[in-house]
């Protein structure tokens, strides 16, 4: 029976998975599983060839832009990460519209090739917040006044630096705080930026700094037969929160003791794969998931894979992934058979792969961003070089490119 209570109700649950067509308010899209319904994307593009502006930015940088409401959003270290800073772009011209830097000068460790700011920005289409690292997170609004600050969430640290991004929902953004010795995710109030819930995860925290163990995932929320479910990679297993409270609501163990890229589901169907050459899994878990459900694994990998560091997008059942040597694979998601793999582009790759309309985009660490078709055969349709070292991944919006450089952010498309 239909009340407007109810469709109230309705409204909230699926929120998270109802943004505007034209934005990309995470890296990962709308959804934040690299599955986009743009039309219109442009399939060739270069240096000089349908440049709708180029802008120089302070250094580089491992985050991906976010669009919302007519502008860019980026995060930017300045000073070897002394200043952390969101920048703000008009979309139309390019021209920087604001920039807020937060100061840290303290110690924080990193690897060379992993900038301090490398988590990107995330919008719910009133807020832009951003995780600066040890220096906390931070909310402004769209005009860049400051809305709330959180620099009480401890130190993150790790000699390889972090890379987890928030996740918009519902009146929340929820944050993945890790790896190192202090690990935990939790979910701030919108509004006020106060804890609504926080969950630590003490099998996830490494030993000290040093340690080679931990996990650079973003959650990525699954909408499991009505019920909202926040999945994560974590050191030796892959675990299913509740985004409403924090709370594990089933695990699989197989995962090795790094954990780089996001998660994926199809239906019933999840799969993860660690960094560093570990495994990779493949579970069902549908409506009735609940607790270890590592003996509805359908299969983990046994012998050592290649690196893993981009996420990969599910399309008709088979996973495609960019590996870090630019092998581009097509796992068939319910065997975790690798149906073909094939080097693609030139160098190596830390991008993540989208698919729109029957196309994969993905951006390797050269500049080229690769156009392949969606089927178990891929081809390459279009090679677009830029030339200049990417270790992000593209934004799409509007019929528009948005691509950030360790030079440049770039716009293509009329």
């Amino acid at each position: 029976m239909y009340t407007p209570k109810l469709f109230s109700l309705l409204l909230f649950i699926v929120a998270p998975f109802l943004l505007e067509a034209d934005d990309w308010p995470t890296w990962r899209g709308a959804n934040g599983n690299g599955l986009s319904n743009e039309k219109n994307i442009p399939e060739n593009w270069s240096m000089e060839e349908d440049v709708t502006w180029k802008v120089k930015l302070p250094g580089p940088g491992n985050s991906s832009p976010v669009v919302a409401k007519g502008k860019i959003f980026v995060t930017q270290a300045i000073e070897d990460g002394k200043q952390r800073a969101l920048l703000c772009f008009d979309r139309r011209t390019g021209d920087k519209l604001w920039e807020r830097v937060t100061s840290f000068p303290d110690k924080e460790p990193t690897h060379k090739t992993n900038p301090f700011c490398s988590a990107s920005p995330a919008t719910n289409g009133k807020l832009v917040v951003v995780t600066l690292g040890s220096a906390g997170m931070i909310a402004y609004d769209f005009e860049g006044k400051e809305v709330w600050r959180r620099k009480d969430l401890g130190p993150e640290r790790h000699l390889w630096g972090t890379a987890s991004s928030p996740v918009p929902y519902g009146k929340t953004f929820i944050q993945y705080r890790g790896p190192g010795p202090l690990v935990f995710m939790l979910a701030l109030d919108a509004a006020t930026g106060e804890t609504v819930w926080k969950s630590d995860l003490p099998k996830a925290q490494g030993k000290d700094e040093k340690h080679w163990f931990g996990s650079w995932s973003t959650p990525v929320l699954r909408n499991n037969h009505g019920r909202d479910e926040l999945l994560l990679g974590l050191p030796k297993r892959l675990v299913a929160f509740d985004p409403k409270t924090g709370k594990e609501i089933w695990w699989c163990k197989g995962l090795g003791e790094l954990v780089y890229n996001n998660a994926a589901s199809t239906g019933d169907f999840v799969m993860a794969t660690s960094g560093y050459g570990g495994p990779a899994l493949g579970v069902k878990a549908g409506k009735d998931a609940s607790g270890d459900i590592t003996s509805q694994r359908l299969w983990l990998t046994t012998k050592r894979n290649l690196q893993r560091i981009g996420t990969g997008a599910v399309v008709g059942g088979h996973y495609y992934i960019l590996t870090e040597p630019g092998i581009l694979q097509c796992i068939e998601v319910a065997t975790g058979k690798i149906v073909k793999q094939a080097r693609v582009g030139k160098g190596g790759n830390w991008g993540s792969v989208t698919h729109i309309g029957g196309k994969l985009y993905v951006t390797n660490q050269g500049g080229q961003t690769l156009v392949i078709s969606a089927n178990p055969d891929f081809e390459v349709l279009t090679t677009n070089p830029v030339n200049e070292m990417t270790r992000g991944s593209p934004a799409f919006s509007d019929g528009q490119v948005f691509l950030r450089t360790y030079e440049r952010l770039w716009c293509w498309g009329k």
